[in-house]
């Protein structure tokens, strides 16, 4: 079965930087869109960015300029690099990726921005 592994979250300062990164690993056909998600309570998981198998990128709004989403091939991983991080930012971060004809979530690594 395939299985997401997220690191990289932590506890930082507003301005200052994270990397994400969300490791596929198992029996993986074909990724055809990896993407980054966060989840405030109460609320539906919302995209961050995500980058479909030919490589195209797609931002929402709030992050726009500030964070990139990037991928290796090689080793089935997807990053995300948050730059000037805002309190707003925090959450859990998930990671999710369709392969094939499935959709894999990953279990969610913390985020938190704070002064």
């Amino acid at each position: 079965q395939v299985q997401l592994v997220e690191s990289g979250g932590g506890l930082v300062q507003p301005g200052e930087s994270l990397r994400l990164s969300c490791a596929a690993s198992g029996i993986i056909y074909r990724i055809r869109n990896m993407g980054w998600y966060r989840q405030a309570p109460g609320n539906e998981r919302e995209l961050v960015a995500d980058i479909t198998g030919g490589g195209i990128t797609n931002y929402a709004d709030p992050v726009k300029g500030r964070f990139t989403i990037s991928r290796d091939n090689h080793k089935n991983t997807v990053y995300l690099q948050m730059n000037g991080l805002k309190p707003e930012d925090t959450t859990v971060y998930y990671c999710k990726m369709i392969s094939g004809w499935t959709t894999t979530w990953g279990q969610g690594t913390q985020v938190t921005v704070s002064s």
